[in-house]
């Protein structure tokens, strides 16, 4: 079992406290710990989680970036919460939380990470922005991919990442779903091992204690959102 992640009370428990450590130990490892700071521009990654725009106006409000792009299509689990496309949605927040017209673009085509990282980038230079540093927010597991996907596609630029400051139990209670949850943290583990191996992304060390939390997780039965499941 891992030691030192404290287990919180949660009202409802679908998951047992050794989960939930082996859970916190891959919550955190997937993100990277970048201090924010000023940008040329950024891009909001298009999911289910509309905490994405959310960040992003906060951190336009803050004057880190001037320009940024929210990017993403549909999949089957945003179809429904987000009939117009995540990018659409993303902006419609965003422009509901204060930020200006003229600092969104849209990217509405893109269905995975890659995409994001690459239709982006043709949009910013189709509008002349010039990027030496790129300011990536995304839901907080989803950082260490995102960031490994840009090092891959966009070698040049200066990569921060950014997401809302929630803890695992803040993020779990908000989805309401501690199963799915956790299945997703796995997913994109399984990701991150994987994809580097496929050209995907560059690749990214796994410490043994994350890579234990895993194993135990995927014996667990924590496996709906793998490559292939």
């Amino acid at each position: 079992m891992s030691q030192g992640v404290p287990v919180p009370e949660r009202a409802q428990r679908q998951i047992s406290d050794e989960q939930f450590r082996d859970a916190t130990l891959i919550w955190n490892y997937h993100q990277m710990g970048h201090e924010v700071r000023p940008c040329s521009a950024a891009i909001g990654l298009g999911s289910h989680d509309l905490g994405v725009a959310t960040r992003a106006a906060e951190l336009h409000r803050a004057g880190l970036f001037p320009l940024v792009v929210f990017s993403g299509g549909n999949s089957p689990t945003t179809r429904a919460r987000f009939p117009r496309g995540e990018a659409v949605h993303y902006r419609e927040h965003a422009l509901s939380l204060g930020v200006p017209d003229a600092a969104v673009l849209v990217e509405p085509r893109a269905a995975n990470t890659g995409q994001n990282i690459a239709f982006s980038r043709e949009l910013l230079a189709g509008a002349g922005v010039e990027v030496e540093s790129l300011l990536l927010i995304s839901k907080p597991y989803m950082e260490r991919r995102s960031y490994a996907t840009c090092r891959k596609l966009w070698p040049a630029v200066d990569v921060v990442c950014a997401s809302e400051p929630l803890e695992l139990d803040d993020y779990l209670k908000s989805i309401g779903d501690e199963k799915l949850v956790v299945d997703m943290l796995v997913g994109d583990l399984q990701r991150l091992i994987e994809y580097p191996k496929l050209g995907f992304a560059v690749e990214q060390d796994v410490p043994g204690d994350v890579q234990g939390a895993y194993a135990r997780l995927l014996r667990a039965g924590f496996d709906s959102r793998l490559i292939g499941a």
